[in-house]
């Protein structure tokens, strides 16, 4: 089961490109995402708006409904809404229309129940089996209004915003014995030039010899890295070594710029140490790459 440390750190982060036409922009929004606790996420968009102040004070974006599993996205993104017109002026948040959504959530005993909107619900796999409801308080109707960070004005200019869905906050029990899910976005905008990336490196100190498992000698690339955000949401990559230099890397992209906390995860019975002392504070600035370097210095079976 993939550990998702927020309710649905589902970033759902959303880029906007303003790309200028005169006193029109041309607006891109990409969606991605970070894992979570759930097999899937799967929610309807059917309606993007822009708000803004004065005469330009609604401008539709989307409204063409669009289905997309949120966990599919972890560490990539894909385009929600492209090259839509703006007009220029002063806009200072987003309203997203969720028509529908489901999510199918892991057992303790590794089976899985889906819980929907509604039984019918075209986001449905065929032959999926509803377990229960997924309440989502007028989504449809009012839509969901994130306030962007610091307005932007459209200019002509080349401009980026991100707005961060967090799927791990997202999806909550009901309180009580109902069994009912609720659907209750936590969701952040802020306007920024470009996303940050974080990438985690993992080397052998001299002399440093891993243990084995189940009779297999264990290797850098059976440790993981998590970067956790100031939200407490955590995504986990693995290390790979694809030049075979022996520095094993795990890749953090999309990032809204902020703080985070880097980290090494070990495999299951075995105790390490690092240099530095994992977990490791980490500023990502807008449109910097950022690099985090561990060197394993001791590891042991437990």
């Amino acid at each position: 089961m993939r550990r998702m440390q927020i309710l649905a750190s589902c970033i759902f982060t959303l880029a906007l490109g303003l790309i200028g036409c005169g006193g029109e922009s041309k607006v891109t929004i990409k969606l991605t995402d970070a894992p979570g606790d759930f097999k899937r996420a799967v929610v309807t968009i059917s309606e993007v708006e822009l708000l803004g102040e004065g005469e330009n004070n609604r401008i539709v974006l989307l409204n063409q409904a669009k289905t997309t599993d949120l966990l599919t996205l972890a560490n990539d993104t894909a385009d929600l809404v492209k090259d839509a017109v703006v007009p220029a002026g002063t806009y200072k948040e987003l309203r997203f229309v969720i028509t529908g959504a489901f999510i199918e959530v892991e057992e303790a005993g590794g089976s899985t129940k889906i819980y929907a909107s509604s039984s019918d619900y075209e986001g449905l796999p065929e032959g999926a089996q509803v377990a229960g409801q997924l309440h989502m308080p007028s989504y449809g109707q009012s839509g969901l209004k994130v306030k962007i960070a610091d307005p932007v004005t459209v200019e002509g200019e080349q401009k980026v915003i991100l707005v961060d869905f967090d799927v791990a906050q997202s999806f909550g029990h009901q309180a009580g014995n109902s069994g009912r899910w609720v659907m209750t976005p936590v969701i952040k905008a802020a306007e920024i030039t470009f996303s940050g990336t974080v990438t985690v490196t993992l080397t052998k100190a001299d002399g440093v010899t891993l243990p084995s498992s189940d009779g297999r000698p264990l290797t850098l690339a059976d440790f993981q890295a998590t970067l956790t955000n100031a939200g407490n949401s955590t995504e986990t990559v693995s290390f790979t070594d694809a030049n075979g230099d022996g520095v094993f890397e795990a890749q953090f992209h999309y990032l809204i710029p902020g703080d985070f906390s880097a980290a090494i995860v070990g495999p299951s019975g075995v105790t390490f140490t690092t240099n530095p002392a994992s977990p490791r504070p980490v500023s990502v600035g807008s449109g910097k790459q950022v690099s985090v370097a561990f060197t394993l210095t001791s590891a042991s079976r437990q």
